[in-house]
Protein backbone atom coordinates (compact mmCIF):
# COMPACT_ATOMS: atom_id res chain seq x y z
CA UNK A 1 0.00 0.00 0.00
CA UNK A 2 1.30 3.84 -0.51
CA UNK A 3 1.64 5.57 1.79
CA UNK A 4 0.59 9.53 0.93
CA UNK A 5 3.37 11.81 1.45
CA UNK A 6 2.57 14.43 4.01
CA UNK A 7 1.39 17.90 2.70
CA UNK A 8 4.19 20.13 2.54
CA UNK A 9 4.06 23.01 5.34
CA UNK A 10 2.16 26.10 4.69
CA UNK A 11 4.34 29.10 3.77
CA UNK A 12 4.06 32.45 2.81
CA UNK A 13 5.76 32.43 -0.29
CA UNK A 14 6.55 29.93 -2.57
CA UNK A 15 9.74 30.64 -4.49
CA UNK A 16 7.93 32.03 -7.52
CA UNK A 17 6.45 34.60 -5.13
CA UNK A 18 9.97 36.19 -4.24
CA UNK A 19 9.92 36.83 -8.24
CA UNK A 20 6.49 38.51 -7.80
CA UNK A 21 8.32 40.75 -4.68
CA UNK A 22 11.22 42.27 -7.13
CA UNK A 23 8.11 43.20 -10.25
CA UNK A 24 6.09 44.94 -7.39
CA UNK A 25 9.43 46.70 -6.17
CA UNK A 26 9.97 47.58 -10.08
CA UNK A 27 6.77 48.64 -10.26
CA UNK A 28 6.58 50.96 -6.96
CA UNK A 29 9.86 52.82 -9.00
CA UNK A 30 8.12 53.21 -12.18
CA UNK A 31 4.51 54.54 -10.50
CA UNK A 32 6.80 56.49 -8.06
CA UNK A 33 8.52 57.91 -10.83
CA UNK A 34 5.70 58.81 -13.30
CA UNK A 35 3.45 60.26 -10.63
CA UNK A 36 6.35 62.65 -9.42
CA UNK A 37 8.09 63.29 -12.61
CA UNK A 38 6.05 62.53 -15.93
CA UNK A 39 2.44 64.07 -14.33
CA UNK A 40 3.80 67.07 -12.98
CA UNK A 41 5.78 67.62 -16.33
CA UNK A 42 2.64 66.32 -18.83
CA UNK A 43 0.43 68.74 -16.74
CA UNK A 44 2.68 71.75 -17.17
CA UNK A 45 5.28 71.24 -20.16
CA UNK A 46 3.20 68.69 -22.35
CA UNK A 47 4.71 66.84 -24.59
CA UNK A 48 7.95 67.16 -23.21
CA UNK A 49 10.44 64.42 -22.97
CA UNK A 50 10.38 63.44 -19.64
CA UNK A 51 6.28 64.52 -19.74
CA UNK A 52 6.14 61.33 -22.43
CA UNK A 53 8.72 59.28 -20.74
CA UNK A 54 6.87 59.97 -17.24
CA UNK A 55 3.71 59.26 -18.44
CA UNK A 56 5.05 55.35 -19.54
CA UNK A 57 6.74 54.93 -16.47
CA UNK A 58 3.41 55.49 -14.54
CA UNK A 59 1.69 53.18 -17.03
CA UNK A 60 4.23 50.54 -17.19
CA UNK A 61 4.43 50.50 -13.49
CA UNK A 62 0.85 49.89 -12.51
CA UNK A 63 1.01 47.46 -14.75
CA UNK A 64 4.15 45.78 -12.86
CA UNK A 65 1.62 46.55 -9.51
CA UNK A 66 -1.40 44.65 -11.12
CA UNK A 67 1.29 41.74 -12.21
CA UNK A 68 2.57 41.69 -9.26
CA UNK A 69 -0.05 41.40 -7.13
CA UNK A 70 -1.31 38.68 -9.16
CA UNK A 71 1.62 36.96 -8.77
CA UNK A 72 1.36 36.87 -5.32
CA UNK A 73 -2.01 35.45 -5.52
CA UNK A 74 -1.27 32.79 -7.01
CA UNK A 75 1.68 31.83 -5.29
CA UNK A 76 0.85 32.60 -1.80
CA UNK A 77 -0.47 29.14 0.19
CA UNK A 78 -2.97 28.48 2.91
CA UNK A 79 -4.02 31.17 5.54
CA UNK A 80 -1.17 33.43 5.07
CA UNK A 81 -2.76 34.98 1.82
CA UNK A 82 -5.15 36.83 4.27
CA UNK A 83 -1.96 38.86 5.44
CA UNK A 84 0.59 38.66 2.88
CA UNK A 85 -1.85 40.35 -0.17
CA UNK A 86 -3.26 43.32 1.80
CA UNK A 87 -0.04 43.95 3.10
CA UNK A 88 1.09 44.35 -0.16
CA UNK A 89 -0.60 46.59 -1.48
CA UNK A 90 -0.10 48.76 1.90
CA UNK A 91 3.37 48.73 1.07
CA UNK A 92 3.36 49.38 -2.26
CA UNK A 93 0.86 52.41 -1.68
CA UNK A 94 3.06 53.77 0.44
CA UNK A 95 6.37 53.53 -0.87
CA UNK A 96 5.04 54.74 -4.09
CA UNK A 97 3.46 57.98 -1.75
CA UNK A 98 7.26 58.19 -0.04
CA UNK A 99 8.88 58.63 -3.57
CA UNK A 100 6.40 60.56 -5.32
CA UNK A 101 6.51 63.41 -3.37
CA UNK A 102 10.25 64.00 -3.21
CA UNK A 103 10.32 63.77 -6.93
CA UNK A 104 8.09 66.09 -7.32
CA UNK A 105 9.58 68.86 -4.86
CA UNK A 106 12.77 68.27 -6.55
CA UNK A 107 12.12 67.85 -10.43
CA UNK A 108 10.10 70.68 -11.14
CA UNK A 109 8.82 71.52 -14.87
CA UNK A 110 9.17 74.95 -16.26
CA UNK A 111 6.27 76.79 -14.98
CA UNK A 112 5.38 80.52 -17.61
CA UNK A 113 5.62 83.50 -16.30
CA UNK A 114 2.35 84.51 -17.52
CA UNK A 115 0.44 88.04 -16.47
CA UNK A 116 2.65 90.90 -16.87
CA UNK A 117 2.95 93.69 -14.30
CA UNK A 118 1.29 96.10 -16.53
CA UNK A 119 -1.91 93.95 -16.39
CA UNK A 120 -2.64 95.04 -13.43
CA UNK A 121 -1.49 98.37 -13.82
CA UNK A 122 2.09 98.73 -12.33
CA UNK A 123 4.57 100.80 -13.83
CA UNK A 124 7.71 98.66 -13.28
CA UNK A 125 11.11 97.44 -14.71
CA UNK A 126 12.70 93.90 -15.15
CA UNK A 127 16.15 93.29 -13.48
CA UNK A 128 18.58 90.43 -13.12
CA UNK A 129 19.85 89.41 -9.41
CA UNK A 130 23.01 87.59 -8.85
CA UNK A 131 22.88 86.02 -5.44
CA UNK A 132 26.20 84.76 -3.97
CA UNK A 133 26.56 80.82 -6.14
CA UNK A 134 25.82 82.45 -9.23
CA UNK A 135 22.13 81.94 -10.30
CA UNK A 136 20.52 84.89 -11.71
CA UNK A 137 16.95 85.33 -10.60
CA UNK A 138 14.68 87.01 -12.53
CA UNK A 139 12.34 90.01 -11.03
CA UNK A 140 9.90 92.81 -11.67
CA UNK A 141 10.66 96.30 -9.50
CA UNK A 142 7.74 98.73 -8.87
CA UNK A 143 10.06 101.69 -7.57
CA UNK A 144 8.89 103.23 -4.25
CA UNK A 145 6.94 106.42 -3.50
CA UNK A 146 7.53 106.34 0.30
CA UNK A 147 11.02 105.26 1.31
CA UNK A 148 9.35 101.57 2.38
CA UNK A 149 9.79 98.77 -0.16
CA UNK A 150 8.97 94.86 0.08
CA UNK A 151 10.53 91.60 -1.63
CA UNK A 152 7.28 89.90 -2.66
CA UNK A 153 7.42 85.70 -2.73
CA UNK A 154 5.36 83.41 -4.71
CA UNK A 155 4.12 79.61 -3.89
CA UNK A 156 5.73 76.86 -5.42
CA UNK A 157 4.91 75.76 -8.75
CA UNK A 158 4.24 79.45 -10.12
CA UNK A 159 5.94 82.36 -10.93
CA UNK A 160 5.82 86.24 -9.66
CA UNK A 161 2.61 86.57 -12.00
CA UNK A 162 0.41 84.64 -9.10
CA UNK A 163 1.51 87.68 -6.82
CA UNK A 164 0.30 90.42 -8.86
CA UNK A 165 -2.80 91.56 -7.12
CA UNK A 166 -0.54 91.68 -3.84
CA UNK A 167 2.16 93.74 -5.52
CA UNK A 168 -1.17 95.99 -6.65
CA UNK A 169 -2.18 96.70 -2.92
CA UNK A 170 1.19 97.32 -2.01
CA UNK A 171 2.30 99.49 -4.40
CA UNK A 172 -1.29 101.81 -4.45
CA UNK A 173 0.39 102.45 -0.87
CA UNK A 174 3.49 103.87 -1.73
CA UNK A 175 5.22 100.87 -1.30
CA UNK A 176 8.00 99.69 -3.68
CA UNK A 177 7.63 95.73 -4.60
CA UNK A 178 10.05 93.55 -5.76
CA UNK A 179 8.31 90.98 -7.44
CA UNK A 180 10.87 87.99 -7.64
CA UNK A 181 10.57 84.44 -9.58
CA UNK A 182 11.84 81.66 -7.53
CA UNK A 183 14.78 79.83 -8.56
CA UNK A 184 13.92 77.80 -11.62
CA UNK A 185 10.51 79.00 -11.74
CA UNK A 186 9.26 81.91 -14.29
CA UNK A 187 12.84 83.67 -16.21
CA UNK A 188 15.24 82.54 -13.35
CA UNK A 189 17.67 80.07 -13.42
CA UNK A 190 18.91 77.27 -11.53
CA UNK A 191 17.01 74.32 -10.37
CA UNK A 192 13.67 74.80 -8.86
CA UNK A 193 12.99 73.22 -5.64
CA UNK A 194 9.41 73.25 -4.45
CA UNK A 195 9.95 73.64 -0.81
CA UNK A 196 11.72 76.76 -0.68
CA UNK A 197 15.19 75.53 1.14
CA UNK A 198 17.04 78.27 -1.54
CA UNK A 199 14.90 80.73 -0.21
CA UNK A 200 17.45 82.26 2.31
CA UNK A 201 20.14 83.59 -0.38
CA UNK A 202 17.39 84.35 -2.71
CA UNK A 203 15.51 86.56 -0.67
CA UNK A 204 19.15 88.50 0.56
CA UNK A 205 19.69 89.11 -3.34
CA UNK A 206 16.62 90.83 -3.39
CA UNK A 207 17.22 92.68 0.01
CA UNK A 208 20.49 93.73 -1.56
CA UNK A 209 18.79 95.03 -5.02
CA UNK A 210 16.35 97.00 -2.90
CA UNK A 211 18.69 98.80 -0.19
CA UNK A 212 20.78 99.73 -3.74
CA UNK A 213 17.98 101.85 -5.00
CA UNK A 214 18.23 105.36 -4.09
CA UNK A 215 14.38 105.81 -3.28
CA UNK A 216 14.90 103.13 -0.73
CA UNK A 217 15.78 103.56 2.85
CA UNK A 218 17.89 101.86 4.31
CA UNK A 219 15.86 99.49 7.53
CA UNK A 220 12.23 99.63 5.81
CA UNK A 221 12.15 96.59 4.11
CA UNK A 222 10.01 93.73 4.89
CA UNK A 223 9.25 90.51 2.65
CA UNK A 224 5.61 89.31 1.76
CA UNK A 225 5.18 85.51 0.80
CA UNK A 226 2.60 82.98 0.10
CA UNK A 227 2.79 79.58 0.86
CA UNK A 228 6.49 78.36 -0.34
CA UNK A 229 7.56 82.24 -0.48
CA UNK A 230 6.06 82.96 2.92
CA UNK A 231 8.14 79.70 4.74
CA UNK A 232 11.23 81.32 2.20
CA UNK A 233 10.26 85.01 3.86
CA UNK A 234 10.64 83.87 7.49
CA UNK A 235 13.87 81.95 6.80
CA UNK A 236 14.91 84.96 5.10
CA UNK A 237 14.44 87.22 7.94
CA UNK A 238 16.20 84.58 10.68
CA UNK A 239 19.46 84.85 8.91
CA UNK A 240 19.45 88.80 7.39
CA UNK A 241 18.39 91.53 9.79
CA UNK A 242 18.30 93.89 7.27
CA UNK A 243 14.48 92.22 6.66
CA UNK A 244 12.91 93.95 9.40
CA UNK A 245 9.51 92.53 9.16
CA UNK A 246 7.50 89.30 7.47
CA UNK A 247 4.09 88.80 5.91
CA UNK A 248 3.71 85.29 5.17
CA UNK A 249 0.57 83.80 4.56
CA UNK A 250 -0.22 79.80 4.15
CA UNK A 251 2.87 78.90 5.37
CA UNK A 252 2.96 75.55 6.64
CA UNK A 253 6.67 74.23 6.42
CA UNK A 254 9.77 73.19 4.68
CA UNK A 255 10.07 69.50 6.10
CA UNK A 256 9.55 67.08 9.16
CA UNK A 257 11.32 69.64 11.23
CA UNK A 258 8.57 72.10 11.10
CA UNK A 259 5.58 69.31 11.51
CA UNK A 260 6.02 68.21 15.14
CA UNK A 261 2.65 69.15 15.72
CA UNK A 262 1.22 66.59 13.56
CA UNK A 263 1.33 63.65 16.88
CA UNK A 264 -0.02 66.01 19.02
CA UNK A 265 -3.07 67.04 16.83
CA UNK A 266 -4.10 63.97 15.31
CA UNK A 267 -2.51 61.55 17.67
CA UNK A 268 -1.27 58.00 16.12
CA UNK A 269 -2.46 59.51 12.27
CA UNK A 270 0.07 62.37 13.22
CA UNK A 271 2.54 59.95 14.25
CA UNK A 272 2.78 58.18 10.82
CA UNK A 273 2.76 60.96 8.72
CA UNK A 274 5.54 62.50 10.41
CA UNK A 275 7.41 59.24 10.61
CA UNK A 276 6.84 59.56 5.99
CA UNK A 277 7.81 62.96 6.17
CA UNK A 278 11.05 62.46 8.42
CA UNK A 279 11.44 59.94 4.92
CA UNK A 280 10.32 62.26 2.64
CA UNK A 281 12.53 65.34 3.60
CA UNK A 282 16.21 63.00 3.92
CA UNK A 283 15.33 61.94 0.14
CA UNK A 284 14.18 65.17 -0.68
CA UNK A 285 18.02 66.58 0.47
CA UNK A 286 19.56 63.32 -1.28
CA UNK A 287 17.51 64.38 -4.62
CA UNK A 288 18.26 68.16 -4.46
CA UNK A 289 21.45 68.59 -2.59
CA UNK A 290 20.89 71.42 -1.18
CA UNK A 291 21.36 72.04 3.00
CA UNK A 292 18.41 71.84 4.72
CA UNK A 293 16.91 75.24 5.92
CA UNK A 294 16.28 76.35 9.43
CA UNK A 295 13.01 75.49 10.88
CA UNK A 296 10.53 77.84 10.74
CA UNK A 297 10.05 77.81 14.69
CA UNK A 298 13.67 78.67 14.84
CA UNK A 299 13.01 81.14 12.15
CA UNK A 300 10.79 83.11 14.15
CA UNK A 301 12.17 82.93 17.13
CA UNK A 302 14.96 85.04 15.53
CA UNK A 303 12.97 87.21 13.01
CA UNK A 304 11.46 90.67 13.53
CA UNK A 305 7.53 91.50 13.63
CA UNK A 306 5.69 88.64 11.96
CA UNK A 307 1.79 88.65 10.79
CA UNK A 308 0.49 85.20 9.97
CA UNK A 309 -2.22 84.90 7.53
CA UNK A 310 -3.57 81.32 7.50
CA UNK A 311 -7.21 80.07 5.56
CA UNK A 312 -10.39 79.63 7.76
CA UNK A 313 -10.90 76.25 5.23
CA UNK A 314 -7.92 74.75 5.84
CA UNK A 315 -7.23 73.42 9.63
CA UNK A 316 -3.83 72.50 9.15
CA UNK A 317 -3.17 76.04 7.91
CA UNK A 318 -4.41 77.19 11.82
CA UNK A 319 -2.18 74.66 13.68
CA UNK A 320 0.88 75.49 12.02
CA UNK A 321 0.40 79.38 12.57
CA UNK A 322 -0.39 79.00 16.40
CA UNK A 323 2.69 76.79 16.50
CA UNK A 324 4.83 79.38 15.35
CA UNK A 325 2.86 81.63 17.35
CA UNK A 326 4.28 80.36 20.24
CA UNK A 327 7.78 80.64 19.77
CA UNK A 328 7.48 84.39 19.35
CA UNK A 329 4.41 85.34 21.02
CA UNK A 330 5.19 89.38 21.51
CA UNK A 331 6.27 89.46 18.36
CA UNK A 332 3.69 87.28 16.23
CA UNK A 333 0.30 87.81 15.21
CA UNK A 334 -2.12 85.12 13.70
CA UNK A 335 -4.70 86.20 11.20
CA UNK A 336 -7.22 83.27 10.33
CA UNK A 337 -9.47 84.84 7.31
CA UNK A 338 -12.70 82.99 7.61
CA UNK A 339 -14.17 80.91 4.25
CA UNK A 340 -10.69 81.83 2.63
CA UNK A 341 -8.75 78.84 0.80
CA UNK A 342 -5.31 78.15 0.61
CA UNK A 343 -3.31 81.51 -0.03
CA UNK A 344 -6.96 83.08 -0.67
CA UNK A 345 -6.69 85.83 1.70
CA UNK A 346 -6.86 88.68 -0.78
CA UNK A 347 -9.34 87.27 -2.91
CA UNK A 348 -11.67 86.40 -0.11
CA UNK A 349 -11.36 89.51 2.10
CA UNK A 350 -9.69 92.15 0.30
CA UNK A 351 -10.27 95.05 2.35
CA UNK A 352 -9.57 93.40 5.15
CA UNK A 353 -6.22 91.90 3.49
CA UNK A 354 -5.41 95.31 2.78
CA UNK A 355 -5.86 96.87 5.93
CA UNK A 356 -4.30 94.31 7.58
CA UNK A 357 -1.41 93.57 5.54
CA UNK A 358 -0.72 97.48 5.16
CA UNK A 359 -1.12 98.47 8.33
CA UNK A 360 0.89 95.85 9.76
CA UNK A 361 3.70 97.34 7.14
CA UNK A 362 3.06 100.58 8.31
CA UNK A 363 3.46 100.27 11.54
CA UNK A 364 6.61 98.23 11.59
CA UNK A 365 8.39 100.34 8.61
CA UNK A 366 7.57 103.48 9.65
Amino acid sequence: MLRRSPAPPDRPLAPRGWRAVVVLLLGVLLTGLGLGVGLPYATKAGWSLLGVAGGLALVIGLLLLALAVVGLARSVRGWWRLVVLPLAVVVALGLVYLLALPLAVTTVPPTEAGRTPESVGLDQREVRLPPRDGVELAASYVPSESGAAVVLLHGSGSTRASVLDQAAVLAAHGYGVLLLDARGHGDSGGRAMDWGWHGDEDVAAAVTFLEAQPEVTRGRIAAVGLSMGGEEALGAAAADDRVRAVVAEGAMGRGAFDLGWLSDVYGWRGTLTEAAKWLQTSLVGLLSGAERPVALQEAVGAAGPVLLVAAGDRPDEQHAAEVLRRAAPDRVEVWVVPGSSHTGGLRTAPREWEARVVGFLDEVLS
